[in-house]
Order: C-alpha cells, then structure tokens, then sequence
C-alpha cells in the first residue's frame, strides 16, 4: 500500500492533480511528482473574462492558467487545459442568476465544486484511467474498510469542507487532500523549498465571475430586467420605503437601506413573489429552524440520532443542532444563537469523534424561521 492509499507501486500509481495556479494546487502537484507518482495537472478553463480585481485575485483567469502550466515544466509533469466554459456557464453563472434573483444568497464556489470540478473532471480523471484525483483544498481524509470519511482541516482557519459538503461518497473515495493535516504557513514555506514560481502568489479571493465583489453588476450583465422597482416593508407589511431591485440585498444587511429610523434597520427577509424587502431591527434576525433540500448525507444514520453541529455559512462557527430526515429534505432546529442566516447557503453537518470533525454531509438552506417573528 503506497502512501495514498493505493495497492500500487508510486511509479505505476496514476494522479490527476486539479491545478488552479495557485500555490496549494502547485504545492500539492510537486509533492506527489517527487513522491514518485505518474502526475497528470490539469488546469480548468471556465470564465472568458481574464480581468482582475484591483483588491486581489480571482480564479480560474487567464495569468492561473499560465501559472499552472509554468508549475508543470518546472516539475517536470505533464499538462492538460480542459475547456469548461459553456459548462460553468450552464452550471454554475445561471445557477448563481437564478438563485439571486429568488432572493436567495448563493454560494457559486459549492455549485463549481459540486458540477464542473468533483462530477466532470471526476469523470475525466476516471476516463484517463487514474487512480485518484488530488486537490489542494484544505480538508482531511481519512481512510478506513475500504471507505474514506472527510474532516475539518488541521487548520481551522483555512478549513474548506464547508464548500465540499456536497462530494458524495463514491467521489470521496477517489479523492485525495495532502494538504489537510498542515498549515498553509507550511505549504508556503515548501512552495519556496521546491523554487515553485507561486510561492509567493496571493491566495484567490474574488469570484472568478464577480469582478470586486460586485453581484449585482453581474447580474445586470446577464439579466438586466431583473432590476425592478419594488417596495421596502417594516414587519407588519407597511411600506416605507422603495428599493431598486431585490438583487441589491441580502439578509441580515444594513448599509444601503436608505430609511431614517430611531434604531438601526435591517433585511430581515426578501420576498421574491411580490418583489418586497422587508426590515426591522437586530433581534428579529436570529433564526430558530431552517429548512433543507437537496441533501448529500455522508454519515451513517446513528450519527443523526443524537445532537450534532452545523455550520450555516463559510466563516461561521459551528452550531448545535438537532436535523430531522426524510427523503431529501431536513427540519433544523438551532440550538445555539445565530443571525441572518440567507436561503441558497449551505448547511453542514458535522460529528466530532477522536479524530477531530467528521462531515456528514449537507444540504442547501431552503426557508428559514426568525425566533421573534410568528411565522
């Protein structure tokens, strides 16, 4: 058994190693290529517009790819471009639109991982026969009969396994993280060891389709009518105030609101049926249940008998939580205080065991219930 896992020797072991052009992919590229193994990069084309966020950086761009292919000469493996853009387009931009314009706050880097990474370039890793496919996301696998399991990242601040809730298990166990067990201190310091020419890259942070940040002006690329007048509701249906379009808000915002008000006001909901945004003050933001639908369940059904911890947004901290099942849908009550909680994120289940927080899966946040509110 080699160090992945695999009954092979190294040198007849064949990886493919999703590679953004970032320094975690290129990291994890030259671990595994001077491990011994038979390395595949590939980098993915999914957005035609290479423009780049004056505050940092977006994935995915034309300067990645060529970091990408720079990495691969330098450490000697070979490199494939895959051309996603229609696909990306399809899947994950018109996913992002729609939910956006629902009223929804959507997470496109979950759709990106869910479609075009973990089920199409799954796919062509497995037509090119490899054994596994490798990523430089910050999450632990842990591999036991046969099945692997996901947990939170050695370090927590870099944890990704909320963006991966939705890898099902056949994937997971083709799946590879080196990176889960160090800091990302540590990767940069073997980026610079192996002379890797992004060393010193800035780690992404923009969208790859949302220059600065800028929802709405993607939105008005795409769907421009989707900017309509609409009314701005207090919590007993009163108008006032008017708004420009709901695309402008999310849940639990307070800049922009634009009503003089004794007490600060925020979105407490978004009506997308009658194009409204209704607002009131802090404490009606807390969230005592949230709906879900369209559940990826890695955990055993045991592990949801007793009180487990979710995580209902990226940077959030975990929550205890009691989740009814059925079918692809789950009732969550909360048991810990948490506000502006938006339909169209993710929740996360988590299990904490010896070896640290396990994920059970997930689902997409479809209705939420305010505590102080009747309904």
């Amino acid at each position: 058994m080699n160090s992945l896992g695999i009954n092979k020797p190294k040198k007849e072991t064949k990886v493919v190693v999703a590679m953004s052009g970032g320094v975690d992919s290129s990291v994890v590229a030259a671990l595994v290529k001077q491990e011994g193994y038979d390395v595949t990069g590939i980098t993915l084309k999914l957005y035609d517009d290479n423009k780049q966020s004056k505050e940092g950086r977006q994935c995915c761009a034309g300067q990645d790819i060529l970091d990408a292919k720079r990495v691969s000469e330098n450490i000697n493996i070979e490199h494939k471009i895959l051309f996603y853009q229609k696909k990306f387009k399809a899947e994950v931009i018109d996913s992002f639109i729609d939910s956006y314009t629902a009223g929804e706050t959507p997470i496109p880097c979950v759709q990106c991982n869910q479609t075009v990474k973990f089920r199409d370039l799954f796919k062509y890793a497995k037509d090119l026969k490899a054994d596994a496919l490798i990523t430089g996301h910050y999450v632990s696998r842990v591999q036991s009969n046969g099945h692997a399991s996901m947990y939170r990242a050695k370090d927590q601040n870099r944890d990704q396994s909320y963006f991966l809730f939705s890898t099902t298990q056949e994937q997971l166990d083709f799946l590879r993280f080196p990176l889960g067990e160090i800091d990302k201190s540590e990767t940069r310091k073997i980026a610079e060891r192996l002379n890797l020419n992004v060393a010193t890259k800035p780690d992404s942070q923009d969208i790859c389709f949302v220059p600065n940040g800028d929802y709405a002006s993607v939105i008005k690329k795409f769907r421009p009518e989707s900017f309509k007048p609409g009314k701005i509701l207090d919590l007993e249906g009163k108008q006032i105030g008017e708004h420009e379009g709901i695309i402008n808000y999310t849940i639990g915002q307070r800049k922009g609101i634009k009503i003089t008000s004794n007490n600060p006001l925020y979105v407490i909901n978004i009506n997308a049926d009658n194009n409204s945004i209704i607002v009131g003050e802090k404490e009606y933001l807390e969230i005592k249940k949230i709906k879900l639908r369209e559940l990826n369940i890695l955990g055993s059904e045991k592990e949801f008998k007793d009180l487990i911890n979710i995580k209902v947004r990226s940077t959030g901290r975990l929550l205890k939580a009691k989740i009814k099942i059925k079918d692809n849908l789950a009732d969550v009550e909360i048991l810990d205080k948490e506000t502006g909680i938006s339909p169209g994120q993710a929740c996360v289940f988590y299990s904490k065991d010896d070896i640290g927080d396990k994920v059970l899966g997930g689902g997409w946040i479809h209705k939420t219930f305010n505590k102080n509110l009747s309904t």
